[in-house]
């Protein structure tokens, strides 16, 4: 049954306590595996071994003479199969879609997100050797490894979710997964007008934007929505053009046909073998792309994207961690200084203020939806400050009785200085779309 803000709690109605229904899972488990090798195991379908697992538990309830019922039975019988065929108390969040984040501060203390919003569950582990077990099976399925040596590792599951593990001695209590889901179903045009992201206009404008090959920065905090934005502007891709993907971990699904993806690659336990991102936009140029889409720009690499974007590879994409536009091009200036060039602030802000058009800055709002906060147009260079203008903000007004934040949608008023490249492009926006005055309410 599950209880508000649990909802995979594994507590029986009836029964045994549910400390005992745990033992008897915890040693039905054990008592599999002495009779049977991993070797085995690997061999055995999942319903093939459905019968065994379910007579062991049988056998172990009349044995203990603990009253089970038929649905405790099966539900047992089920988490045995979770421990040997998927990431044991894990897999009910794993199948849950509207589930976007899983937090496990330890083995009795797992976190979900929905909708922008932790909240806690009853999932728990035995202990932490065997959340340690799970991180194992994540870390291994790669053929990565995790211990004392390599403490700290970044993965990816089958479905594209990314984890990310530590363990003692950097986790001081115990170890910790993070697990950050990818829907597979990719947020359409109307989902993001009917939750309010942006308005139909702004789409309209940001489309053509990407059509017309505008360099575009998507900026904004931790789970605001970047890469989910990122994914929704290449539906506005030419599907004749060629678009490379660059990330640390494949994220991207992008809704063209002609799209070759590229992830990096670790060093090894030696210390050897990594592959950065600065490697592979530098083998991406050599493979003629149309357009680049850095998944993230974290540090040197920034440099290079900027030199693709003046070199003929217009129209080009990246997201940024930054709370404002403003402090975008204030963390890609500190990530130009990370190729340690000697460059000058000046010069670098020069070629922010040439090869970047557009700067989109995504949010997560208190009530956890995610807005368009700005829309900013680069204007250029004053002095040795980078100019921006807005083209569209979400002015927030208050808050609801029901929690919801409230506000506007507000335009320019008159088109953007990037309105006549698109024309001269074939792409003509009517004027009323920067009129935009949005009410959310």
């Amino acid at each position: 049954m599950s209880t508000p803000g649990a909802p995979f709690t594994r507590r029986p109605l009836s029964g045994p306590p549910p400390d005992r229904l745990f033992e008897l899972k915890t040693r039905t488990h054990q008592r599999l595996l002495s009779r049977l090798s991993v070797e085995a195991l690997k061999k055995i379908s999942r319903e093939g071994l459905r019968g065994e697992v379910g007579g062991l538990v049988e056998r172990m309830v009349a044995d203990e003479n603990l009253p089970i019922t038929l649905t405790e039975r099966d539900r047992l019988v089920e988490e045995i199969l979770d421990e040997v065929f998927g990431l044991g108390p894990l897999e009910p969040l794993l199948k849950d879609p509207t589930i976007s984040d899983i937090l496990v501060n330890g083995p009795n203390q797992v976190y979900v997100e929905r909708g922008g919003k932790l909240s806690p569950t009853n999932v728990r582990f035995a202990d932490n050797r065997h959340l340690m077990h799970i991180i194992e099976k994540i870390v291994s399925s790669i053929g990565r490894r995790i211990d004392e040596s390599t403490p700290l590792v970044d993965a990816r599951l089958a479905d594209g979710s990314r984890v990310n593990a530590i363990i003692p001695p950097l986790a001081i209590d115990g170890p910790s997964i993070s697990i950050r889901r990818f829907g597979r179903k990719v947020v359409s045009n109307d989902d993001m007008i009917r939750n309010l992201t942006l308005t139909r206009g702004m789409l309209e404008v940001l489309g053509a934007c990407v059509e017309g090959r505008l360099n575009i920065v998507v900026s904004g905090g931790t789970g605001s929505g970047k890469t989910t934005f990122l994914n929704a502007l290449s539906r506005f891709l030419p599907e004749h053009e060629r678009v490379i993907t660059i990330e640390d971990t494949a994220e991207l699904q992008l809704q063209i046909p002609d799209v070759v993806r590229f992830e990096t690659r670790p060093a090894n336990i030696e210390g050897k073998g990594q592959i950065t991102q600065r490697q592979l936009l530098a083998t991406a140029l050599r493979m003629r792309p149309d357009r680049i889409l850095l998944g993230e720009a974290r540090g040197a690499e920034a440099l290079d994207m900027l030199q693709a974007m003046s070199t003929g590879v217009e129209g080009s994409m990246t997201t940024i961690h930054a709370n404002t536009p403003q402090d975008a091009f204030a963390r890609m200036e500190t990530m130009v200084m990370m190729a340690k060039l000697d460059l000058p602030s000046r010069f670098i802000r020069q070629q922010m203020a040439s090869n970047i058009n557009l700067v989109v800055q995504t949010a997560r709002l208190s009530d956890g939806s995610r807005r368009i906060a700005q829309v900013s147009e680069v204007i250029g260079l004053s002095g040795s400050d980078l100019q921006l203008q807005d083209v569209f903000v979400f002015e927030k007004t208050g808050v609801g009785e029901n929690g919801r934040v409230q506000g506007r949608f507000r335009g320019l008023g008159t088109p953007p200085r990037f309105a006549e490249r698109l024309r001269l492009h074939g792409i003509r926006l009517a004027p009323k779309l920067f009129e935009e005055n949005t009410p959310v309410v």
